[in-house]
């Protein structure tokens, strides 16, 4: 019997000293961060016409931390305070550590009035009540007793007392902050490192609640001969940050193109909760209309979260800041954005650290050429529908095109985003239009659509009738275009016929396939009207 007590004592001795060193895992804070690179991908889901949604941003990004930590021999917890409070928790990824990460796990609760209450349950506080006719502060000391989930006792040397429910002033105040709470978000891991030391980690992880577009600012140049024009193209940048956490001189890009996403990353990043404290004492009102939540103006009863912002979000321009700075000129522009190839993306860079401001707006112009060429064209449509005799002379739209090649003053991807268009005149510069662009590789013709041209007008339709069986018999229909240039200069005409496969056409030389559509290009010249006979029939099914 003794034997066996002596090796029943040994082995629980054995048993507690192989869990001593796991019980007593040491907790180590990384440093701030010592370098920060910030990717930012756009909402995968936005169309071209669709504006980012500053209020909740769909989009997303990549995040690198460099930070230094000293660890102890052994194993280890390592607390990475500060992390975007968007974060995706499965996506994060430590390097540089010698024993690689054994666990991963994310703080769900920030410090709040309500945090403190449910860490200190069972523990004691100090109540300070304000006496009202002396004004004579009173300390005591009290164990809480419930959580903060609608009430607040604590038992006192009096008994078992209600906050807030005397009638008085009383405030709380707490030891300490208890373990595992934190104002900001908190990722950590576990390591091992058999002889400990200091080493310079990465921490890389996704994050919601960020977004970016661009958006154009066309010049035009005074004079030029006839359509041909001269403008100034500058871009810009505008990168939504909702978090919470600001990253301070961060190396910042911005990816463009169309990625295929299955992860629900806002569903993944479930940030951290900050409740507030809200404490009810007896129902008043009456039972058929119910009770009404009590709100107490003072910071107790008030959530930690992080302070509520403006829609009217501070715009950070990184450049010269003037008061309209859509209208920046080439000079004004301090610092452009680098174009890189990603694959079949497009990153640009920015090319010095800048600080990504927690919950506003960053601009910064990646695009700046000067004397870009381009032309104005006018486009008109047909359809064998009409007839001639029904319809009157419409109004032609006016197309400002170029194409994104050298030669052009171009040679860059451009990312979808508005276009502004202005004109000089002798007022300063006037808006003359507004339009949606999607993207544009390099060497693609782009256009941009100014409204219709009161200058350039059209009447263009059928001048003899469908027979009964004419869907069978397929024949030419005569068709009539009616071209008017009020212009002093010759212009160019684009006669837009419909979808390429649905009409054959004869009579019209040099027509081409344009966006699924047969297209002709006419010259008009200045002052003058042109007439166009043709034929068109349906082509074979």
């Amino acid at each position: 019997m003794t034997r066996f007590l002596l090796t029943f004592c040994a082995l629980a001795t054995m048993l507690v000293s192989a869990m001593g060193p796991a019980s007593a895992r040491e907790v180590v804070d990384a440093s701030a961060p010592l370098k920060t690179a910030v990717t930012v991908y756009r909402d995968p889901l936005r169309g071209v016409s669709d504006q980012m949604n500053r209020d909740m941003p769909q989009g997303f990004a990549m995040i690198s931390e460099t930070r230094r930590v000293t660890l102890p021999a052994g194993v280890s917890t390592i607390r990475f305070t500060g992390v975007a409070e968007g974060m995706v928790a499965v996506s994060a990824i430590v390097t540089g550590l010698p024993g690689g990460t054994i666990e991963k796990n994310r703080n769900a609760e920030l410090l709040s009035p309500a945090a403190l209450v449910n860490g200190m349950l069972g523990n004691r506080i100090t109540v300070t009540r304000t006496l009202p006719g002396s004004g004579e502060q009173v300390s005591e000391s009290g164990i809480v007793r419930t959580r903060a989930d609608g009430g607040l006792v604590l038992q006192t040397s009096q008994g078992f007392e209600a906050v807030r429910c005397s009638g008085i002033p009383e405030r709380l105040t707490f030891p300490a902050v208890p373990d595992g709470l934190s104002a900001e978000p908190v990722f950590s891991i576990d390591t091992r490192d058999e002889t400990g030391g200091t080493y310079e980690i990465t921490l890389s992880y996704l994050a919601w609640g960020f977004d970016w577009q661009a958006h154009y600012v066309a010049t035009l140049h005074d004079g030029g001969s006839g359509d041909e024009l001269r403008l100034n193209l500058l871009s810009w940048l505008t990168i939504l940050n909702d978090n919470a956490q600001t990253f301070a001189d961060a190396e910042l890009m911005a990816v463009a193109g169309t990625l295929n996403i299955e992860s629900d990353f806002e569903g993944l990043a479930q940030p951290p909760r900050a409740e507030p404290l809200r404490l009810t004492c007896y129902p008043f009102g009456s039972t058929a209309a119910g009770s009404p939540i009590p709100y107490f103006d003072d910071p107790l009863a008030m959530a930690a979260a992080p302070a509520a912002y403006s829609k009217d979000r501070l715009i950070t321009v990184t450049a010269q800041k003037r008061n309209m700075a859509l209208m920046e000129s080439a000079a004004d522009v301090a610092m452009v954005a680098s174009e890189e190839t990603l694959g079949d993306l497009k990153l640009y860079r920015v090319p010095e650290p800048v600080s990504v401001n927690a919950q506003g707006m960053k601009q910064v112009a990646f695009l700046n050429r000067q004397s870009v060429k381009g032309e104005l064209l006018y486009e008109v449509f047909c359809s064998p529908w009409d007839r001639l005799s029904a319809r009157e002379n419409s109004e032609a739209a006016i197309l400002l095109r170029t194409r994104n090649d050298e030669k052009h003053g171009l040679g860059i991807a451009m990312p979808m985003g508005g276009i502004t268009v202005f004109e000089p005149s002798a007022a300063g510069e006037l808006l003359v239009g507004e339009e949606s662009l999607r993207d544009y590789a390099v060497g693609q013709e782009i256009e941009i659509a100014m409204g219709p041209s009161a200058q350039v007008q059209a009447n263009c339709a059928r001048l003899s009738e469908f027979g009964p069986s004419d869907d069978e018999r397929r024949p030419w229909v005569d068709m009539q275009l009616e071209l008017v240039n009020a212009n002093a200069h010759k212009i160019t005409v684009r006669l837009n016929l419909g979808a390429f496969a649905e009409w054959d056409v004869r009579g019209l030389r040099k027509s081409r396939l344009k966006d699924g559509n047969r297209v002709v290009e006419i010259s008009v010249p200045a002052n003058m009207e042109r007439n166009i006979a043709f034929q068109m029939r349906r082509s074979v099914p």
